[in-house]
């Protein structure tokens, strides 16, 4: 039983550092523009070394201003991708910004479920007799697999927003590496689960089988 809580905790813990590092990073979706490269995220849109938040310079292309700098020979791309972006929010009449909440919200859930699972299941290796109506290793296999509904969700939504609405825009454009650690997260937190709940059934059977 403690070889299958150990082996569900060690994937738990790779699985919950996973899922802060997808939610938090800005590669998500690379793609070239103008000849530029730009990359994005669930918070931020970068172009060159520049990164602006979702929300910022949307209809525009940013200009010399208080901490940030402009270099001429890139306002053309600037001017392109911000001309894009007015488009993109307009066609998809406030959907966009649902898709991003929906995502943001969906891994931050995620997150929390997965890191309640890691703490219900380190207290599982001091499950006492009083708690036997609540098995610790049941509630946090439970725990692991809400976290995996909810970053399949999040993976779901911004996986058909983006292929249906981006696919169409951009012949260059491809997942990066933090949409794949999302992926790699998700099975982590599964397998997770799946170790706890063998964990449980080990459980249930010892005390089922021995003398009353």
């Amino acid at each position: 039983m403690y070889s299958f809580m150990g082996g569900g905790l060690f994937c738990a813990w790779v699985g919950t550092i996973l899922l802060v590092v997808a939610t938090a990073t800005d590669h998500w979706m690379q793609y070239r523009l103008s000849g530029s490269f730009a990359h994005q995220g669930l918070w931020r849109y970068c172009l060159g070394n520049k990164c602006y938040l979702q929300t910022e310079s949307i209809g525009k292309a940013p200009g010399p201003g208080r901490g940030r700098a402009w270099a001429p020979h890139r306002a053309e791309p600037l001017h392109l991708f911000c001309r894009w972006r007015t488009v993109w929010f307009r066609e998809g009449k406030g959907a966009t910004t649902a898709y991003w909440n929906a995502t943001r919200a969906f891994m931050i859930l995620s997150s929390l479920c997965a890191t309640s699972g890691i703490i219900m299941g380190i207290l599982a290796f001091a499950q006492q007799p009083a708690f036997t109506r609540l098995s610790r290793p049941f509630s946090a296999g439970i725990l692991f697999f809400a976290s995996t509904f909810f970053v399949l969700l999040a993976l779901a939504i911004y996986t058909g927003v983006t292929v249906s609405f981006l696919g169409r825009r951009f012949g260059d454009w491809r997942f990066s590496w933090s949409y794949i650690l999302g992926w790699v997260a998700l099975l982590m937190t599964f397998f997770a689960g799946i170790f706890y709940m063998c964990a449980y059934r080990m459980h249930e059977c010892r005390r089922l089988s021995a003398p009353r």
